[in-house]
């Protein structure tokens, strides 16, 4: 597989596709094909394909999917800069990384989850707890929920004295309680600067280095798909 990946990445793309669609090393063949894709310069398939089907992998490959999207958000996307021109409505508007990441963060609860835990590792807050409560519930973790949240109301997180934090930690813990559907992220506690210059500390250490090497491949067997 690797030699082929040499030769002709392109053909290697195509039998990513075929392994990921016939349920064979999901977990490898989407990283590694998000990997091919980056060095094609095809990041905003690469972004699109690990959104799209992720859901297919394991528990385990989750946390190294999301490292291989953030440095596709701030690499190849964003060119190195701090931000990047959109278009909506045939309007132009100047995008950040941290808004692009906060929109990934609203998609994808299990992906919230882990960027909001490395963030309470080197910056924790109540606010930012509130916010991994929130991801938890969404995902029917409702003792998980609990417990984060019940850290905010005793006091043992910083900011937890914050009125607007434990007012948003007891509305949770209700709903855990209650089991009732959860709310929309976009009415969690907002995502403050602060948050963000530790999610950005973060992306830099979490963040694969960079190489114009290629990486070593598993090897995916694909003798049902080339089988005459």
């Amino acid at each position: 597989m690797m030699q082929l990946i040499e030769k002709n990445p392109e053909a290697a793309i195509v039998l990513f596709w075929k392994a990921i669609n016939a349920g064979d090393r999901v977990d490898s063949a989407l990283k590694d094909m998000a990997v091919v894709m980056k060095q094609l310069d095809r990041s905003e398939e690469a972004i699109e394909a690990i959104k799209s089907f992720r859901s297919r992998c394991s528990k385990q490959a989750q946390e190294s999917l999301d490292n291989v999207l953030i440095d596709l958000y701030k690499g190849e996307v964003f060119n190195g800069k701090p931000t990047k021109t959109a278009r909506s409505h045939g309007k132009k508007f100047q995008v950040s990384v941290k808004q692009e990441i906060s929109r990934l963060l609203k998609s994808n609860y299990l992906t919230a989850e882990v960027i909001y835990r490395k963030a309470q590792m080197i910056d924790p807050d109540a606010n930012k707890a509130c916010n991994l409560g929130l991801c938890l519930i969404k995902q029917g973790r409702f003792d998980d929920a609990g417990s984060v949240l019940g850290d905010v109301l005793q006091g043992k997180i910083p900011g937890s004295e914050d009125d607007k934090a434990k007012n948003k930690a007891r509305e949770l813990l209700m709903e855990v309680k209650a089991f009732q559907p959860p709310l929309e992220l976009s009415d969690v506690v907002g995502l403050d600067d602060e948050f963000f210059n530790g999610l950005e500390l973060l992306m830099n250490a979490y963040a694969p280095v960079r190489s114009k090497r290629l990486p070593i491949f598993e090897e995916i067997s694909f003798s049902d798909q080339l089988a005459c």
